[in-house]
């Protein structure tokens, strides 16, 4: 079936903007900041995170539009690639998004502890309580509540207009800190075990990439953008562009205002800097409003992912039983449930947003990298539609293997900080493919019992 070609220039740029800015920009940036040996780090890492994003939005459009899919990348995995691949990536794209619910839960409770000053929370604090977020939405998505569009564009006004507010601490403050830059290397060297400038840019880059992240999405409207072979880079372009503007002016103000050093030491960076412009008050006022944000992204991505598990269960890959739904409510019970625990387990198991972080872009980085590698593959497949209006990037293939290599560099640099995160990231690669023949063979075996 083609779709219609609706979306105009600005509707399509938009759309690259809202799928980007999420709530890893107020939280993730002192991550980068404490891995950085000098500044100089932090601000290429921003950079160079929003070409790679750049890169693959192009990849992903142009897969979006040689193949429009549903359902996420399973189909294009499994038109691609072996069934077991596209099953076993698809998998670890869920825990991923798991992962991905669990970290955004901890901004925001790091966000509401701010509120109670007085007392000390522990990890153990942290990953209860994002817990309770998780499942509080569990529990209304178990009745058939939504979210409607008119709640998601209130969203999405608050989340800009929190970042302009942060942007705007720039003029309106004038008692910037004082960077000691000497002071920051010393530091650095002492807390990040002498690593080299490019190491230090490797590790900043898994918090950054964090950030970016959601423009793969753009696999989704390759072809509903009107007069494709233009709108669509110069959509991403203008969109990416946006982002990288935003995402270092904000950076910027917490380097300018807080300080390089005091960033280190922080975690709700955004909650210091909104305290040291408009006190106080304003700073419990702000960590509210991020907190209902959180609130809404955990919700959404609980809406959406059971959805991809229900897509494998009609498909066959997964059993049966993540298909059923709730007659009531029509909610998707088991695939809700499953989704919840994963989000559950990965708190308790990382208790860290740093480890969760770390897992979350290990995971991601099979992912991104087998999903942009299947450009290859559809380009000799679907020569035929070359000519007929899709869209195709162009400097092809440079910016795929950039942004392939750009994903296995952040994959080196996980394994060289946390190895244990990284190995049992691989133990979950490796355990979907072993699942998928275990439980395809055995569907194999009643299938021909059932014909005879």
């Amino acid at each position: 079936m083609k779709l219609k070609q609706q979306l105009n220039l600005f509707s399509f740029t938009m759309i690259v903007v809202g799928l980007v800015i999420g709530m890893g920009i107020f939280r993730t940036a002192a991550t980068a900041a404490k891995n950085a040996i000098e500044p100089s780090v932090y601000f290429t890492a921003w950079i160079i995170g929003g070409f790679i994003a750049f890169c693959g939005a192009l990849t992903y459009a142009e897969i979006g539009s040689r193949m429009p899919v549903t359902g996420g990348f399973y189909k294009v995995f499994s038109y691609a690639y072996h069934p077991s691949i596209a099953f076993s990536v698809n998998c670890v794209i869920l825990i991923s998004n798991a992962a991905s619910v669990g970290g955004v839960a901890m901004i925001g409770t790091g966000y509401l502890f701010k509120l109670f000053p007085q007392h000390q929370f522990s990890d153990i604090d942290t990953a209860v309580i994002s817990s309770m977020a998780v499942l509080t939405f569990y529990g209304i998505n178990l009745l058939g509540l939504r979210l409607s569009s008119l709640a998601q564009n209130i969203l999405m006004l608050i989340k800009i207009g929190m970042l302009l507010l942060l942007i705007s601490c720039l003029f309106s403050y004038t008692n910037y800190a004082v960077q000691t830059t000497e002071a920051v290397k010393t530091i650095a060297q002492n807390g990040i075990q002498q690593m080299s400038w490019i190491q230090s840019l490797g590790v900043s880059l898994i918090a950054v990439s964090f950030t970016y992240g959601g423009y793969q999405q753009t696999i989704n409207f390759g072809n509903e953008v009107k007069h494709p072979s233009k709108n669509i880079p110069k959509g991403i372009f203008y969109g990416i562009a946006i982002i990288i503007i935003l995402y270092l002016l904000v950076s910027y103000s917490y380097y300018a205002i807080i300080g390089f050093n005091e960033i280190k030491t922080e975690n709700e960076i955004a909650f210091v800097l909104i305290n040291k412009v408009f006190g106080t008050q304003g700073a419990n006022v702000f960590s509210v409003l991020l907190f209902i944000g959180v609130l809404a992204y955990v919700n959404a991505l609980m809406m959406s992912n059971p959805r991809v598990m229900y897509a494998m269960g009609e498909e066959g890959s997964l059993p049966k039983i993540f298909t059923k739904q709730n007659k009531k409510t029509e909610a998707l019970t088991i695939a809700l449930t499953a989704f919840a625990s994963l989000c559950v387990i990965i708190l308790f198991f990382a208790q860290t947003f740093e480890r969760i972080l770390n897992f979350s872009i290990f995971l991601d980085c099979f992912g991104m990298i087998a999903s942009a590698s299947a450009v290859f593959i559809l380009r000799k497949r679907t020569k035929h539609l070359d000519d007929t209006g899709i869209y195709k990037m162009k400097l092809y293939p440079y910016l795929t293997i950039i942004f392939i290599a750009a994903y296995l560099f952040v994959g080196v640099s996980i394994t060289m900080q946390t190895p244990d995160i990284a190995l049992t990231g691989l133990y979950v690669l490796i355990g979907f493919i072993i699942l998928y023949f275990l439980f395809m063979d055995k569907k194999k075996t009643v299938e021909k019992i059932e014909e005879t």
